[in-house]
C-alpha cells in the first residue's frame, strides 16, 4: 500500500502547485511552473487557502495586490511575457472578490493565455446558508456566483470533496500547458471543503516537469498548402500571437527570405520579424500600415500563421477577400477560419515543413520587389511621424509624437525595452509606430482591448522580465479605471515607467462616435454632464495624475512639451522605482497613414442628418466591399 499524508484540501492544492516544474529552454534549468500566487484574502479563502499558502510561502510565493481584476491581469501578462511557458495563480474571497476576476478571465480566454483562478466559494454543507456574500438562486440550490466563470474558462470545476483534486488538478495542468487548449482554468473552492482533511497518496506531490509539446503537421496538409503557394504569384504571410508563443521567429524569417514572401503582423504577432527587415510590411488591418494593407488587398494567397483572424486583422473580412487563405494554427477552431487550406500544427514545425516541401520555389520577383519598396516607404513614413521636430506654439502633441520621444529616449544598449498597452487610441498608434527588434518587445492586449489592463499588465511583464525596461503607455481614461497596482509595483520593487497621455476623456471613442454621425456626447469631459459650480471656469475637472501617483509611492511629474518629456524620460530611466510622466495631448490628431475599413454599424433611423449621411456611406461601403448581408422584408438594405 502506497504511503499517504494527511492534509487539508487547500494544503494539498498548494503543495501540488509548488511541485510543478518546467525546464528553461535556453539554460536547461528547472524552474517552478507557477512563479507565485496573487492573493487578496477575505471571507472564503483566508482561513483555508491562506493558511496553506503561508506554509508553502518559501516554495510558492504569495503576492498581495490591491484589486482582484488587476492582479489577474498581472498574472496573465506574466504568462504572456513568458510565451506561456510559466504562469501564476490567483485567489480571491467569495462574492465580489470572485466576480472581480470575470473580466480578466474573459481577457485570458480571448487571448488564449494561461492563468489559474482559485475563487473562494460558498459552503457545500449548506449548514450556515446563506453565508455572507452568497448569491441565492431561487430555482437551483447548487448555483453560486462562481458559475459565471463557466463561460469564460477553458476548464471549470467546483471542488466539493477534497479527493476531487486528484483528477481536477491534472486536468487543469493539461489545459494550462497545452498549446491548443490554453486559457484560463477556474477551480472554485468552497470554504468548508478547503479546510477538510484527506489522506493523500504521497506520490501525488512528486515533482513533475511539464513538457510543452509541439504538434507536427500532417503531410497531406503541407502538400495542399504548398500547392496553393506554387499556384500563387502574390503571397503574403500574416503572423499572429500563436507564432510568437511557438517561438517561430527564426522560422518566419527563414521562410520569408528563402521564398521571397513578405510578412505582415497582427497586434499579438508584432515583433516576430524585426521592424527593419526588408520584407517586413508592418501591421495588417484596421490599425495597419499602408505597406501591409496595400499588398494584402492585392494578394492572391494569404498564409495566416497563429492568428485568430479577428476583424481588426482582416478589415472585417474585407481586406483580402479575394485571396485564398491558408491557416496554420495549433488550435483547430482557429485553423478553420480561413475556409480554404488548413494546417493543424505548431507554427514553427508547420512553417519548417512547408518550406522544405516548397524547396526552391519563390514568389514572383516583381511582387517581392514591390514588397521591399513598400516596406522601405513605410519605414520612411514612420521616421517622419516619430522624428524630433518643433511643434507650433500652443499646439499639443499627439500620440505618434510621444511614441517617437519614448523610442528616442533609449540608447543602443536599451533596445530591449518592452512597451505595454491595451485600449483607446494607443493600440493603433503603437502598432503602426512602435519599433521592436525583439519578440516580446511589444506587449499589447488587444484581443479583449481591456481598459485598465495596462499598469497591472506592466507589473506582470516586469515580474517576468525584471532586467528589461518596461514602459506602460496609457490614456487618462484607462488610468482612472484601474491604477492601484502602481502601489503594488512600488511595494514589490518592480519599477515601471508609466506614460499617461491625458486627452481629457475617451478620445478614441469620441472620434468613432462622430465618424458614425453622432454628436459629441458623454466621451470627452467637455461633453459630459458636469456640475459647473465644483470646477473651473470651463466646467471640466482638472486631474493631477502625477500627484496621484506620488501618493501611491511612485516618483512622478507632469510635463508640458515633447522636449520636457524627453528630459523626464531620462530621469525615469535613471530612477530605481516606478516613475510616472503625465502629458497633455490632442485627441483630435491621429496618424492618418495606413488603416482600412472597419465594420461599425450605423443606425438605420435617426433624426440627425449627420447620422443619416453616415448610414448612407456605410451602406455604400458594404455594397462596394461585397459584405452587404441582404435585404429586409420591405426591400431595404439590412446593415
Amino acid at each position: 500500500m502506497s504511503a499517504t499524508v494527511r492534509l487539508t484540501m487547500a494544503q494539498a492544492l498548494v503543495r501540488y502547485l509548488a511541485a510543478q516544474q518546467v525546464r528553461d529552454e535556453e539554460s536547461g534549468d528547472l524552474l517552478p511552473l507557477f512563479a507565485g500566487v496573487f492573493a487578496i484574502f477575505g471571507h472564503g479563502n483566508v482561513a483555508g487557502l491562506g493558511e496553506a499558502l503561508y506554509q508553502q510561502r518559501d516554495r510558492l510565493p504569495t503576492y498581495r495586490a490591491h484589486n482582484e481584476q488587476a492582479m489577474a491581469h498581472a498574472a496573465i501578462a506574466y504568462a504572456k511575457a513568458n510565451m506561456r511557458r510559466r504562469m501564476m495563480a490567483v485567489t480571491t474571497s467569495i462574492g465580489p472578490g470572485a466576480t472581480n476576476l470575470l473580466t480578466a478571465a474573459a481577457l485570458a480566454h480571448v487571448n488564449r493565455l494561461p492563468v489559474l483562478l482559485l475563487p473562494g466559494d460558498i459552503f457545500v454543507s449548506r449548514a450556515p446558508d446563506p453565508v455572507l456574500q452568497q448569491l441565492e438562486d431561487f430555482g437551483d440550490g447548487t448555483v453560486s456566483v462562481n458559475d459565471c466563470f463557466r463561460t469564460v474558462s477553458r476548464y471549470f470545476d467546483r471542488i466539493v470533496r477534497p479527493e476531487q483534486l486528484l483528477t481536477a488538478l491534472p486536468r487543469a495542468m493539461h489545459v494550462l500547458t497545452d498549446a491548443a487548449l490554453c486559457g484560463p482554468v477556474t477551480l472554485a473552492l468552497p470554504q468548508d471543503v478547503q479546510t477538510e482533511a484527506y489522506d493523500w497518496p504521497e506520490n501525488f506531490f512528486a515533482e513533475r516537469v511539464h513538457a510543452f509539446r509541439s504538434m507536427p503537421p500532417a503531410a497531406d496538409d503541407i502538400a495542399a498548402a504548398a500547392q496553393a503557394l506554387r499556384d500563387a504569384r502574390r503571397p503574403v504571410l500574416v503572423v499572429g500571437g500563436g507564432a510568437l508563443y511557438a517561438r517561430a521567429s527564426a522560422a518566419v524569417r527563414h521562410f520569408a527570405e528563402t521564398h521571397g514572401v513578405p510578412v505582415a503582423e497582427t497586434q499579438a504577432g508584432k515583433g516576430l520579424l524585426a521592424w527593419q527587415h526588408r520584407l517586413q510590411l508592418g501591421p495588417a488591418g484596421v490599425c495597419g500600415a499602408t505597406a501591409a494593407n496595400d499588398l494584402l488587398a492585392d494578394a492572391d494567397v494569404v498564409l495566416a500563421i497563429g492568428t485568430r483572424l479577428q476583424d481588426f486583422t482582416t478589415g472585417s473580412n474585407a481586406l483580402y477577400r479575394s485571396a485564398r487563405v491558408i491557416t496554420l494554427n495549433v488550435n483547430g477552431y482557429d485553423a478553420l477560419k480561413g475556409g480554404d487550406v488548413q494546417i493543424l500544427a505548431d507554427a514553427r514545425l508547420g512553417l519548417d515543413a512547408l518550406s522544405a516541401e516548397l524547396g526552391p520555389w519563390c514568389a514572383d520577383g516583381a511582387w517581392r520587389e514591390r514588397a521591399e519598396h513598400a516596406a522601405a516607404e513605410w519605414c520612411a513614413i514612420v521616421d517622419g511621424i516619430t522624428g524630433r521636430r518643433e511643434l507650433p506654439p500652443g499646439t499639443l502633441p499627439y500620440d505618434g509624437e510621444i511614441i517617437g520621444a519614448v523610442q528616442r529616449s533609449h540608447d543602443d544598449s536599451a533596445r530591449t525595452d518592452i512597451v505595454v498597452g491595451a485600449a483607446g487610441t494607443l493600440p493603433a498608434e503603437l502598432e503602426k509606430l512602435w519599433r521592436t527588434e525583439t519578440p516580446g518587445g511589444y506587449h499589447m492586449e488587444y484581443g479583449y482591448s481591456c481598459m485598465g489592463y495596462e499598469i497591472a499588465g506592466g507589473l506582470g511583464v516586469k515580474m517576468a522580465k525584471p532586467d528589461r525596461e518596461v514602459i506602460v503607455m496609457l490614456g487618462d481614461g484607462s488610468y482612472l479605471m484601474l491604477n492601484a497596482e502602481i502601489a503594488t509595483s512600488v511595494m514589490l520593487g518592480h519599477k515601471l515607467i508609466v506614460v499617461v497621455l491625458d486627452n481629457r476623456g475617451y478620445g478614441c471613442i469620441d472620434r468613432l462616435q462622430q465618424a458614425c454621425g453622432g454628436a459629441p456626447f458623454n466621451n470627452m469631459l467637455d461633453d459630459c454632464r458636469l456640475d459647473d459650480r465644483l470646477h473651473g471656469s470651463d466646467g471640466v475637472p482638472t486631474i493631477d495624475f502625477a500627484a496621484h501617483a506620488r501618493a501611491m509611492g511612485a516618483e512622478a511629474e507632469h510635463v508640458r512639451s515633447i522636449a520636457e518629456l524627453e528630459q523626464a524620460l531620462r530621469r525615469a530611466r535613471a530612477a530605481t522605482r516606478t516613475y510616472l510622466i503625465a502629458i497633455d495631448t490632442d485627441h483630435r490628431r491621429i496618424t492618418t497613414e495606413g488603416g482600412c475599413w472597419w465594420d461599425v454599424a450605423v443606425p438605420e433611423v435617426s433624426d440627425r442628418a449627420d447620422v443619416r449621411e453616415a448610414r448612407r456611406k456605410y451602406e455604400a461601403a458594404k455594397q462596394q466591399l461585397g459584405t452587404s448581408p441582404g435585404k429586409t422584408r420591405d426591400g431595404k438594405t439590412r446593415g
